[in-house]
């Protein structure tokens, strides 16, 4: 019984980890493409004037 209650609380904290770092992941990348939308855009508008 008491390894059960261990083995779960183990399996909760691995699975809010791992949300936690997909979650992390993609926070990430979706700055990371603003920020090169961003610089595409200064640079076409540069490339244009």
């Amino acid at each position: 019984m008491k390894n059960k209650k261990l083995g779960l609380i183990i399996a909760i904290v691995s699975a809010v980890a791992a949300v936690s770092a997909a979650l992390t992941a993609f926070f990430i990348v979706k700055d990371k493409q603003k920020k090169d939308d961003e610089e595409l855009m200064e640079y076409l508008d540069s490339s244009i004037e």
